[in-house]
């Protein structure tokens, strides 16, 4: 009887790319000249396990690739080949390329044969040659007069309907088309619905543009980074406008732009991908460390001894001794409640991987970045073993690459610019995550050129934002605020690697997503540091159980700093309407939750309920409510998939008799009811 090898191929594509991961790790630390045997052997162990299991299951195209990549390692692990930095960046440039098979072969994406036979050609030129036979243009970055550029591109951009839900914005990315050249734009209108079915929030647009001009392809792959995975996008050459400064046929020649593309596809990707929704992939599985199954199986025993000693005590509940019995039922079920909590909390523990797997992406887009913008970077990365839940790491994934990106090209400068400021030549960028409280903090932060007050505060008034008098007086918090308003830009910020400001709005919106915030702090001329704040997991929270009225609603604890009674004269109200409170020598905008959500509660007077003082996204205030009810963890029910997204609520939860409590999302509430540069949204709209 033949064996289904198939049901073995997910665990070879798990196997691969955590192999392909430790190659690119090691290469990127390879001390070249004079590298540590050890390193080039775990390379070479790490090629020959993905060629083995790649012939065993058939995957030929991987394993012929493979065999290439282990016969050049073999020759520098016995010392008959020198380690170069050509062959170093070949060689990493080759574990891009057999990524992309391992995911063509998962389904997950196409290969781009002119990208695999044009490494291939280099790996067979460099054995047949030997060392120093791969150049420095077919190597690495082209220098930019070697830049592969064309006359103009043809594209095809047809956005997902639900794209403009995401926070990405179509005529921004044409605005920014334009910028690199002259465009001519045509708009199909094919899916556009009769007018009483237009729904304002979905882009129903597609576009056909031509873009002309000496445009290198990188520089339109990155004004579509953002949305690559949320578009329909074809970019081609114009007809008969393709032009290089390098023959077409010159061997082992790799279209600039092409391996980029790749790598960004493998920044959204991870490891242990399958094919989801259009364009998207997503993880089908998690390794998970014999002690954390051994601490599940141990709560299963002590849960079953607990269920068999109440179904003892439940057969002679009738019988004598009935005071004592129900003793006996008390204790069980303190006992059932505590393996309980356990065995929950040891479930959720395997959902619990360390931040390295989103960390370990960065020390590649360093490399590469670093050396095409010209600048030297020294990445230092603390914090890795911090557990974080899968589900978070993987929705988070995406923000992390745009701002170290922005970090990168618009925080650090070149060695001239740090040396003429005074400082080092070489840039330092900080990766570090830590538990606090109740959540994980991530902090990336630079000691860049920082963020250029002025010139933020004038392009808010420019657009109407601010006016004079408030961009004269606004705190230095709050002009770093105004970098996440949609579309908020200046034209220092914008490049074809990024632009900080540009897209930051989308960041916010994905990490408020999973409960998180955001925070951007900057001194000119020093630097800047974003604190990202997330849960630890999407699945449980501890929260505070209030009552509005007749409606029970519930507070995340790890929000609430305290809750008090009102006094008379620390209630104040600024211009007649809004009210604040007065605590601590520091005033509180007061949130009045029955008229946030229109129900009618049993008192209008502060003096007469509670207020809860929560903090979210740095800010406080004071929620009032008729009554604190208990305290217990609760299971978080998406809100939006089971009805539409709610401002103010971050889910909901079914409580022990049965009904709905919303669970309120403190940062929303207080961005609805507060603050003159959160007004910024309101005089937009």
């Amino acid at each position: 009887m033949a064996m289904d090898m198939e049901q073995f191929h997910q665990t070879f594509f798990e196997e691969s790319l955590e192999g392909l991961d430790l190659m690119e790790s090691a290469l990127l630390n390879l001390d070249v000249g004079a590298a540590e045997p050890e390193a080039i052997n775990s390379i070479f162990r790490a090629a020959h396990s993905i060629k083995g299991g790649s012939g065993t299951f058939g995957f030929l195209d991987i394993a012929n690739f493979t065999h290439l990549m282990e016969t050049l390692l073999d020759e520098m692990r016995d010392g008959r080949r020198q380690v170069v930095q050509a062959e170093a960046d070949l060689l990493l440039r080759a574990v891009d390329g057999l990524r992309m098979l391992v995911a063509a072969a998962q389904g997950a994406a196409e290969v781009d044969d002119d990208v695999i036979t044009g490494l291939q050609a280099e790996l067979q030129a460099a054995l047949e040659q030997g060392p120093g036979a791969v150049t420095r243009s077919a190597a690495g970055t082209p220098s930019p007069g070697e830049q592969k550029t064309v006359a103009g591109w043809h594209i095809r951009f047809r956005p997902d309907l639900d794209m403009m839900r995401t926070g990405n914005d179509p005529l921004r990315i044409l605005r920014e088309l334009a910028g690199l050249g002259e465009i001519q734009v045509a708009a199909d209108s094919e899916r556009l619905p009769d007018w009483a079915l237009l729904d304002p929030e979905v882009c129903y647009l597609a576009w056909d543009i031509e873009l002309r001009g000496e445009i290198p392809r990188d520089q339109v792959d990155e004004v579509f980074a953002w949305v690559a995975d949320e578009a329909e996008l074809d970019i081609q050459p114009l007809a008969s406008a393709v032009q290089a400064t390098v023959e077409e046929n010159e061997p082992g020649m790799v279209v600039d732009g092409e391996l980029l593309v790749e790598r960004r596809r493998k920044e959204r990707r991870g490891s242990g991908e399958r094919r989801g929704g259009a364009g998207s992939v997503e993880t089908t599985s998690i390794r998970v460390s014999i002690d954390k199954i051994d601490d599940l199986i141990n709560m299963v025993g002590e849960l079953v001894i607990t269920q068999s000693m109440l179904g003892q005590i439940g057969d002679s509940l009738g019988q004598d001794n009935a005071q004592a019995k129900l003793e006996k039922l008390r204790d069980g079920l303190t006992a059932l409640e505590r393996n309980t909590r356990e065995l929950q909390e040891s479930v959720m523990r395997i959902r619990m991987l360390p931040i390295s797997f989103a960390f370990n992406r960065f020390p590649r887009l360093v490399h590469d970045l670093g050396g095409k913008l010209g600048k030297q970077i020294d990445l230092r990365m603390s914090g890795e073993n911090t557990e974080l839940d899968k589900t978070v790491m993987e929705k988070i994934g995406d923000p992390l690459v745009h701002l170290v990106r922005n970090a990168l090209d618009h925080g650090l400068e070149t060695p001239e610019v740090r040396l003429a400021a005074g400082k080092t030549a070489t840039g330092t960028l900080l990766l570090n995550a830590y538990h606090q409280g109740g959540n994980i903090v991530i902090e990336i932060s630079d000691d860049g050129a920082g963020i250029n007050r002025r010139k933020v505060l004038a392009k808010a008034v420019e657009r109407g934002l601010l006016s004079e008098a408030e961009a004269s007086s606004l705190p230095d918090d709050k002009v770093c605020d105004l970098i996440f308003q949609p579309g908020f830009s200046t034209a220092d910020v914008v490049s074809d690697v990024s632009g900080r400001g540009v897209g930051m709005d989308v960041v916010r919106r994905n990490i408020q997503d999973v409960g998180g915030s955001v925070e951007l702090s900057s001194q000119e001329g020093q630097g800047s540091r974003i604190t990202i704040r997330l849960p630890l997991t999407l699945a449980i929270l501890d929260g505070q159980l209030v009552r509005v009225g007749g409606v029970i609603y519930i507070i995340p604890l790890v929000s609430i700093i305290e809750s008090l009674q009102a006094k008379p004269e620390s209630i104040n109200a600024v211009a007649g309407k809004a009210e604040v409170y007065r605590s601590r020598d520091e005033y509180l905008p007061v949130i009045r939750l029955h008229h946030v959500f229109n129900i009618e509660a049993d008192t209008e007077d502060l003096t007469k309920g509670l207020l809860v003082v929560a903090e979210g996204d740095g800010q406080k205030a004071g929620i009032f409510v008729d009554e604190l009810l208990g305290q217990q963890q609760v299971v978080i029910k998406s809100l939006e998939s089971n009805y539409r997204r709610v401002d103010g609520v971050s889910g909901a939860t079914i409580l022990g008799d049965g009904s709905v409590a919303l669970i309120m999302d403190i940062p929303g509430l207080i961005r609805m009811t507060t603050s003159p540069v959160h007004d910024v949204e309101r005089k937009r709209a």
